[in-house]
């Protein structure tokens, strides 16, 4: 039986979609052809059972929101009673609610998933970090700890957190008890571990700290005043690539050597915050490339593009399913993208 309906003449034809994954509220590129109004007549769209809008339509180019409730599934474009083939959609689902990342997620060993109620510069909360398991069950985890902000797993499972309240990093056992790692961070933002056990933690002044094992403090690099170190990632080579939001359409990613040696990565990004890396080391980062926001996949050969369509995201972390999680400002969400994460520690 045929997934086609109507005359062949003016069936709607989907070749692509940009990109191919979404949050609820983001927007689909469709690619094609037939896809523009025919009559008077609306065209609209549908992600299984869900119907979405169309908010542009082109002989061979149409946008369509996704709506909130929706779920992966195949997305139909739908044409003066025609209907398209039908190509597959990947959609962001909730995992957890009521939170406040300012940065990524971070993975436990054991697929656990930890995000902050970070809340504004020295407000305390209630709960500092929350703990969210593999069924998405969330408990609270960490109490009591001024403004957490950058979230890291070292190899002996004991998370890390930073404090741009008081310039503090705090080592956190399993079972939540706090205690005081490095102090005198600045304005203590993002933090990764590189392969050697050595922690680095970002300052939104630019300044880059490289914490030993044994807790010796060295300034690593230096980054321009105006560019804030606010979040931090490690490639496979050991390069660590360092993003901080500005109000500047044309943001730059830098990248540091071994020797604190920085350089431009890749420019043209707006509000560029958490970064994280796959197995063949392309960087996604949550950004606005040339005007759309979600998760930008950059190669590394500087290749730019859309991976997830989606408002408010702050960060993501691969899961060890090919999932990944996605933060919003509030909330965290869970998609299948079928990209293997490189390794944070």
């Amino acid at each position: 039986m045929s997934l086609f309906r109507g005359n062949s003449d003016s069936l709607p034809r989907l070749e692509r979609l940009s990109p191919p994954a979404a949050m609820p509220g983001g927007t689909i590129e469709l690619h094609g052809t037939q896809l523009s109004p025919a009559g008077h007549r609306i065209p609209h769209a549908t992600i299984g059972d869900t119907v979405a809008a169309v908010t542009l339509s082109r002989p061979s180019r149409a946008n369509v929101q996704v709506p909130e409730g929706s779920i992966s599934g195949d997305l139909v474009f739908h044409r003066n009673g025609n209907s398209s083939n039908p190509l597959h959609v990947r959609v962001a689902v909730p995992m957890a609610e009521n939170l406040h990342p300012v940065a990524n997620p971070a993975v436990d060993a054991n697929g656990q998933v930890f995000a902050t109620l970070s809340g504004d510069r020295g407000q305390a909360v209630p709960v500092s970090i929350f703990r969210i398991q593999r069924d998405f069950q969330m408990t609270p985890f960490v109490r009591d700890l001024l403004n957490p902000t950058g979230l890291a797993f070292d190899r002996q499972g004991f998370l890390y957190a930073s404090s741009r309240a008081e310039g503090t990093v705090y080592r956190i056992s399993t079972d939540g008890e706090i205690s005081t790692y490095a102090e005198g961070m600045g304005i203590a933002t993002g933090i990764a571990f590189d392969p050697d056990g050595n922690l680095y933690v970002g300052d939104r002044s630019g300044t880059i700290f490289k914490i030993s094992p044994s807790r010796e403090i060295f300034v690593f690099a230096t980054l321009e005043p105006s560019i804030a170190a606010y979040h931090l990632a490690f490639n496979g080579g050991g390069t660590l690539f360092v993003s901080g939001p500005t109000t500047s359409s044309n943001q730059a990613i830098h990248s540091i050597d071994r020797d604190g040696n920085t350089k431009v990565f890749y420019q043209g990004l707006g509000r560029a915050q958490g970064i994280a890396f796959d197995i063949d080391d392309n960087l996604y980062i949550a950004a606005s490339l040339h005007g759309q926001r979600g998760i930008v996949r950059i190669t590394p050969r500087h290749e730019a593009s859309l991976a997830v369509s989606g408002n408010n995201l702050v960060g993501l972390a691969f899961l060890e399913d090919g999932c990944a999680a996605l933060a919003t400002r509030n909330a965290l969400y869970h998609v299948d993208l079928s990209i293997e994460g490189r390794p944070l520690i």
